[in-house]
């Protein structure tokens, strides 16, 4: 997955992206003046197949809205992110996903991850959140949650195919 910013994103807005770009095995692109055919260009020629645009409002991430290689929209959510400032300690090449929120099981098709009901090791863990509507932690190889979190605020489109 290629993952992108809006115009203008802030330094919190671009180091979420890394981070994220990171923990999934995804790439992550400085937006520019990049629109979306562009975006979906740049992720053909870096051998992604679907496109994330990480939205903000006043300088943090607020919205992933997820995009297949055909610019249809996957997936759509408002979030809050929280991370720490140390390295993360992930292995994306043997990523899994464990969902626990029905909605976002999507999600392993979008990440091209495979979707199991346990893990121990280099997970995705989609729970649900007492102030949201779901988290999403990263568990590193050592079985370890790693401190980056993404609250699911809301769901606002998820696609049906």
């Amino acid at each position: 997955m290629l993952i992108s910013t809006s115009r203008k994103p802030s330094q919190k807005t671009r180091k979420f992206c890394k981070n994220l770009a990171h923990a999934t095995g995804s790439t992550s692109v400085n937006r520019g003046k990049m629109n979306m055919r562009e975006l979906l260009l740049k992720a053909l020629e870096v051998d992604e197949f679907n496109l994330a645009i990480v939205n903000e409002i006043k300088g943090n991430p607020s919205r992933i809205s997820f995009y297949s290689n055909k610019g249809e929209l996957l997936l759509s959510i408002l979030i809050g992110a929280s991370e720490g400032t140390e390295k993360m300690s992930i292995a994306p090449s043997q990523l899994k996903i464990v969902s626990r929120v029905d909605e976002l099981n999507v999600l392993s098709d979008i990440l091209d991850l495979d979707l199991v009901d346990y893990a121990e090791e280099n997970f995705i863990l989609i729970t649900k959140g007492d102030d949201s509507v779901a988290k999403i932690n990263f568990i590193n190889k050592f079985g370890d949650k790693i401190n980056f979190q993404i609250n699911v605020k809301k769901i606002l489109e998820v696609s049906n195919d």
